[in-house]
């Protein structure tokens, strides 16, 4: 069992590295589109295989397969606005973890993301709605206190999710979107752990590395994250 722990580490770390020199590749001009070809395509017609799985937001400006510099039937992608969680997500990613055997789930963010900008803004609006209904400092601190169980209770996914996210790293004392953006990579973690006890077990037997990353729409580069 541990020989094989530590085949999927390997695989895990590999696999990472690998997508990190093909990001390197796409963010310097030199992407090699690799497994692109007729050839790879055929190939693939039976059956696949990818290394990693990648759940990232649907913003048509973060493509995993693009940005990564990775081919046909590398990656298995779900992708969803802020990188939202639901039901259909978890079981996505389960399939990828129990039935592709990837040893690999990157969860990745990006700079100016749309879900988290519409959040932050919703944020302040339901902040100042709630403190202009107070009638006193003693009601507006208790309103502040239920803050978290206004934003859980939104009919907003959206603001379920990135709106908590950002909700806690103002909490923090974090006030900058790049902050946001990494504070909701790590929930969107937790998030993910928490709601599916497949992965929790693939973890836990290591057959399954988590990563965290940002991507940087100007410059190109995956900022790797560490929590």
């Amino acid at each position: 069992m541990a020989q094989a722990d530590s085949l999927a580490e390997a695989t895990a770390n590999a696999t990472w590295s690998r997508m990190l020199q093909g990001n390197r590749r796409f963010y310097t001009g030199k992407a090699e589109h690799p497994w692109q070809d007729k050839e790879t395509r055929h190939m693939l017609t039976d059956g696949q295989n990818p290394d990693a799985a990648v759940l990232a937001c649907a913003d048509s400006r973060v493509p995993p397969e693009i940005i990564f510099d990775q081919g046909l039937g590398d990656l298995f992608t779900v992708r969803t606005a802020g990188q939202i969680i639901d039901d259909a997500v978890v079981a996505s990613l389960e399939y990828a973890v129990n039935k592709l055997h990837v040893s690999l789930l990157c969860v990745l963010g990006h700079a100016r993301c749309g879900a988290l900008e519409t959040a932050d803004r919703e944020l302040d609006e339901l902040m100042h709605s709630i403190t202009a209904n107070a009638d006193d400092s003693l009601a507006t601190a208790d309103a502040i206190d239920d803050f978290d169980e206004q934003i859980a209770n939104s009919d907003s996914i959206v603001m379920r999710q990135a709106g908590m996210s950002v909700w806690q790293a103002r909490e923090a004392e974090l006030e900058c979107a790049e902050d946001f953006e990494r504070v909701h990579v790590a929930r969107t973690i937790e998030m993910l752990v928490d709601r599916s006890p497949a992965i929790q077990q693939a973890l836990a037997e290591e057959r399954l590395m988590i990563v965290g990353a940002r991507y940087e729409l100007e410059s190109g580069k995956v900022e790797v994250l560490s929590f």
